[in-house]
């Protein structure tokens, strides 16, 4: 046999473990009546023993044969629930009922085990070492009373153990199996759509305010860009006082205020000035009166 064939071998063979040892590890204690009294169930032998009740909780089903139960943490392997007989299975979300007669001879759906108040019983895997779950029955548990599991989510097989004793329910799950989803939940709590509608439009005008506040973000970021340039050139007013700094330095006669009242308007209409701070520069716009040729005239001819 080459490697390869006994490498595949070993691969298939440690995935078969694997698939079985994840679906056992789905089954819990569901629950378990310590002590019948009289409208207690009646087993194969017509007696009302006490029994233990197993539950899968996965959507597959699960060979619970070779598993133990024991009510001893030191002696795992009690009572050994037989694993060639074909009927020790459970279908998704069932549950099986184990009678805890403390005599597991009589049949493979009895255990060696007697549930006691105070006691704790574990349901343990078939390799003899792994706890699978547990329940601990109460102190002062009245008779014909059980200890359950309940469940939170029965869709999601959310279980945790009741503190408070229950009426027995053997082999049907522990929970409302009617309980409502979130949407019919909703639908009855708010049978007109009010809510819905509001957190609608709440989500919606959020979306627009966030679209909003992105596009405004945008365009001011461009205006900066914008504004930069005319920026770099120096603050009007900062202009104007170089302009009359520049003119009352150079002040002479008359003339000159009449040209720093005509550079102060040409600044300020921004028809005419120039782009280095500091300095107005004005230039000259011919207005064709002073054109030499239009003082020409044609004389006549002799």
């Amino acid at each position: 046999m080459t490697r390869k064939r006994v490498l595949a071998i070993l691969l298939l063979f440690l995935a078969a473990t694997g698939i079985k040892a994840q679906n056992v590890s789905d089954l819990i204690i569901s629950e378990v009546l310590p002590c019948p009294d009289s409208t207690g169930r009646l087993d194969g032998y017509g007696r009302r023993s006490p029994w233990v009740e197993i539950m899968n909780t996965s959507t597959g089903t699960v060979n619970f044969g070779g598993c133990f139960l024991t009510d001893d943490r030191n002696n795992l392997k009690k009572s050994l629930i037989p694993k060639w007989d074909r009927s020790t299975k459970v279908g998704p979300r069932q549950v099986v009922l184990i009678w805890a007669s403390g005599n597991s001879s009589e049949g493979t759906y009895y255990a060696g085990i007697r549930p006691e108040a105070g006691k704790t019983i574990y349901l343990v895997s078939n390799d003899g070492r792994t706890i699978i779950d547990s329940l601990t029955i109460p102190v002062g548990l009245p008779a014909g009373k059980s200890v359950q599991k309940m469940a939170r989510d029965l869709r999601q097989m959310e279980f945790e153990a009741c503190e408070e004793a229950g009426v027995p329910s053997p082999a049907s799950p522990n929970g409302n199996q009617d309980s409502a989803s979130k949407a019919q939940q909703m639908a009855i709590s708010d049978p007109h759509g009010f809510t819905l509608a509001v957190v609608s439009i709440a989500v919606v005008f959020c979306a627009l305010a966030i679209l909003w506040f992105l596009f405004w973000l945008l365009f001011e970021r461009r205006a900066a860009r914008k504004a930069a340039p005319a920026a770099k050139r120096g603050t009007p007013d900062g202009e104007v006082a170089a302009a009359i700094a520049l003119a009352l330095d150079m002040e002479e006669s008359g003339d000159d205020y009449a040209a720093i009242a005509a550079a102060l308007h040409l600044y300020l209409s921004e028809s005419v000035h120039d782009l280095e701070p500091g300095f107005v520069t004005i230039r000259r716009t011919p207005s064709g009166w002073d054109n030499k040729a239009l003082g020409f005239r044609k004389l006549p001819k002799e």
